[in-house]
């Protein structure tokens, strides 16, 4: 069985997400009850609900909302990973509310469409190492360019647990490898870094990519961090723009033919329940 560690649900009547309107594939409702359906034919067992970069005035709105679903009779949701802004003043007392609510299991920034100089900011990186001793963990989602930059997170806050998000967003389309190769490597050696194998077809061509096209980013991710270090996510629905999440569940265990069921389950689902107390 299967623990999905970065599930978005979109509900555009109770939450506003102003980046949608660039995408219209996705602008639409996506909703749990649309996706249990296809996990569970998937063999997907629970999900841990990634923010969605929603309106930073429904931030705390978008975990309440999920929260209330996860209640719901035959609800697949675990736990949620919130949105925050670590650049701003009032994020110390924002940490100390989440904290109090077991639901929210870590938290995350989107870096990749923000200027680099956001996490280069004293109060962003005075905040992140607030996360330390927490149990909670920091999703990083970075292009390659900017590993360097999560690297800088990394070794500044030490005492804090980072997930590395979609293998380091790789340009897989452009079958681009350098200098994501390199810089997976690098980020790799720090021990507070996990690396989250997830929902890699969005970045592939739609119309051509094959098993073999993601093998080289998969593995070599895989190869980085180890088997102890590494999670698995559907990033649905944002893997509807690759295929969808039957083809990327399937196209993961196709990608994995050949280890171990210890180092499948480890992938899959043992070493999520682990980092986030499940």
């Amino acid at each position: 069985m299967i623990f999905d560690s970065h599930l978005h649900l979109i509900d555009l009547s109770a939450l506003r997400y102003p980046w949608l309107s660039g995408v219209p594939a996705l602008n639409r409702d996506f909703s749990h009850d649309e996706y249990a359906t296809q996990a569970r034919r998937a063999g997907i067992e629970a999900a841990l609900h990634m923010e969605v970069d929603v309106d930073p005035a429904d931030i705390e709105a978008e975990t309440s909302h999920v929260k209330a679903q996860s209640k719901q009779t035959g609800s697949l949701l675990r736990g949620a990973i919130a949105s925050c802004r670590p650049e701003e003043a009032d994020f110390a007392a924002y940490l100390e509310a989440q904290r109090a609510d077991p639901f929210v299991k870590g938290f995350r920034r989107v870096l990749h469409v923000m200027p680099d100089e956001l996490s280069e900011g004293a109060l962003f990186r005075e905040n992140i190492k607030r996360l330390a001793g927490t149990g909670l963990t920091f999703d990083l989602v970075v292009l390659p360019h900017q590993i360097p930059e999560a690297i800088a997170l990394a070794d500044l806050a030490p005492g804090v647990q980072f997930v590395l998000d979609h293998c380091g967003v790789p340009d897989i389309k452009g079958n681009s490898e350098h200098p994501w190769r390199e810089h997976m490597a690098e980020i790799a050696r720090r021990p507070n870094v996990v690396g989250k194998v997830s929902g890699v077809v969005a970045y592939a061509d739609p119309g051509s990519w094959t098993v073999d096209t993601l093998r080289p980013y998969v593995e070599h991710t895989i190869q980085c961090f180890g088997w102890d270090r590494v999670v698995w996510g559907s990033d649905w629905p944002v893997c509807t723009l690759g295929g969808g999440l039957a083809t990327w569940v399937a196209a993961t265990h196709a990608l994995l033919e050949g280890t171990s069921l210890d180092e499948r389950t480890k992938l899959l689902s043992g070493n999520a329940k682990r980092l986030w107390n499940f």
